[in-house]
């Protein structure tokens, strides 16, 4: 089974470092930046993830003896000279990246990669594809865990998620923001995210009868038992055995964990089995819904006066079914001309998709006072502003005359080293420590900011000097050819 990443790529990007290396140019420095235009499901906000793959993809970047010879089968026929070269590709740039689990905003980087443009080229692809995916993920996963409201979650997904990886590293974006456990035993394994799971409606199915189907699995898990109601009649048949379950655990001294529903109106049947439940003194036992779940389902349930306590979410989660791709872009910014590093722009006829250029720092502006975000602030390296603390403007980069000031602010440095020329400088935190980043980061954010519905817009502002240097750039490629008299 092939290990190696190496060509987890689109072929233009081979292309491309073929193209360079033909011209000579492959040694150029360059910037790019990645990110996103717009916040997925009509969020305030998104979660970042996906770091941790990149960062393996990364450290073991290499292209193997298999690969060189798929590529020497191209119908470019590949000069054998730059595969060649390719046998002794290592990555030597640095990368600046988002922690896991930070409240991430459009258009501002949440990965900066600088090294040589074949270097920088060559990871576009497999980081867009981590990135993409796993925040897009770890974004739904929140959304849920807003309205859910203190309930317990579990990540039910992989059976509908699109093949293995999508399963495995998708549990593990949706417990960065905030789920339980998984049922996914790989991730559990892979990630020791706590796993859970109860049994499926094939196991009462194997069994004479619904009794003997739910007594033989309390049997051998006495201690771990949830039971699936409503293989045939949840209110006249699965609960009635339920709790004939609970009580024969009780008289052994143990205690039913909970009943399952997967099916039918989700509030009704809940509010009926409570009332069942607790006539026949099992308040104890709790009550776990599936079946489709999602935000608004939840948010509805909820509204309806349901009596579930975990929510099992699988397809609606795993597959983010509502918007199924982030959209994050990889930018060039900057690059080497005679030995000096200019900043560069992507102009285009969509205003949304003009890029900002030169390379870029971002900053979370927190009120000293409140201890509240005020606003995320974009600016060149060289700039004293924010990090000296003075007075500090911002204003809208579409309407500029849309503008406030700030003073008594802490700006926070969004962006950690990640490789510095080809070494690996961050230490990767435990999934226990990104969670509780992320909560600390919601923590920083007003509930306008949070909320599902009609969130309230956070600033990203861009500083002055990136700003002008953006219009300068706009106005010096959209400029008319100068009239020559004949």
């Amino acid at each position: 089974m092939q290990t190696s990443l190496a060509l987890h790529t689109d072929k233009y990007q081979i292309n491309m470092m073929y193209a360079h290396w033909a011209n000579g140019t492959h040694q150029r420095h360059a910037v790019f930046e990645a990110y996103f235009r717009k916040l997925p499901f009509g969020n305030g906000y998104a979660v970042f993830a996906g770091l941790e793959r990149i960062v393996h993809y990364v450290s073991s970047l290499k292209f193997t003896e298999e690969d060189i010879r798929y590529l020497a089968k191209q119908e470019e026929q590949y000069d054998e000279r730059f595969l060649e070269e390719l046998r002794r590709f290592e990555f030597r740039g640095t990368i600046h990246s988002m922690k896991e689990g930070a409240l991430v905003f459009p258009n501002e980087p949440l990965v900066r990669v600088e090294g040589t443009i074949m270097e920088a080229q060559l990871v576009e692809t497999a980081l867009l594809n981590f990135m993409n995916y796993q925040t897009l993920i770890a974004t739904k996963a929140s959304r849920i865990k807003q309205v859910a409201d203190g309930d317990t979650l579990l990540e039910f997904g992989t059976r509908r998620a699109q093949e293995a990886d999508a399963a495995v590293w998708g549990a593990r974006a949706a417990y960065v923001a905030g789920f339980h456990a998984t049922s996914n035993m790989l991730a559990g394994e892979r990630f020791g995210i706590p796993t859970a799971g109860t049994h499926a409606h094939s196991w009462v199915q194997s069994f004479m009868s619904e009794q003997e189907a739910f007594d033989a699995y309390a049997k051998v898990l006495p201690d771990q038992v949830t039971l699936l109601v409503d293989t045939f009649d949840t209110l006249e048949s699965g609960l009635p055995h339920a709790i004939k379950t609970a009580k024969m655990l009780e008289a052994q001294g143990k205690r039913m964990r909970a009943i399952r529903l997967d099916s039918g109106d989700l509030a009704y049947l809940s509010i009926q089995a409570r009332h069942m439940l607790d006539e026949a003194g099992l308040d104890y036992v709790q009550i776990v819904a599936s079946n489709d779940l999602d935000e608004n389902t939840i948010f509805n349930l909820k509204a309806e006066g349901a009596r579930i306590n975990t929510w099992g979410v699988g397809t609606q989660l795993i597959t983010a079914s509502d918007q199924p791709s982030l959209g994050g872009v990889y930018k060039l910014v900057e690059r080497e001309q005679d030995g000096e590093m200019v900043p560069t722009i992507k102009i285009s006829a969509n205003p949304e998709k003009v890029s900002t250029p030169g390379k870029k720092d971002v900053y979370r502006i927190v009120d000293q006072k409140t201890k509240k975000a005020v606003a995320d602030y974009i600016s060149f390296p060289d700039e004293d502003r924010p990090r000296n603390g003075k007075k500090l403007k911002l204003f809208n980069p579409v309407h500029p005359y849309l503008k406030k000031y700030v003073a008594n602010y802490d700006a926070i440095p969004m962006l950690e080293p990640i490789f510095v020329d080809g070494k690996q400088v961050y230490d990767l935190p435990s999934l226990d420590d990104i969670r509780s980043y992320h909560r600390d980061q919601l923590a920083l954010f007003w509930p306008q900011y949070l909320r599902k519905m009609n969130p309230e817009i956070y600033r990203v502002n861009i500083s002055q000097k990136a700003w002008e240097l953006k219009q300068k750039m706009i106005d010096s490629y959209m400029a008319p050819e100068p009239e020559h008299d004949e």
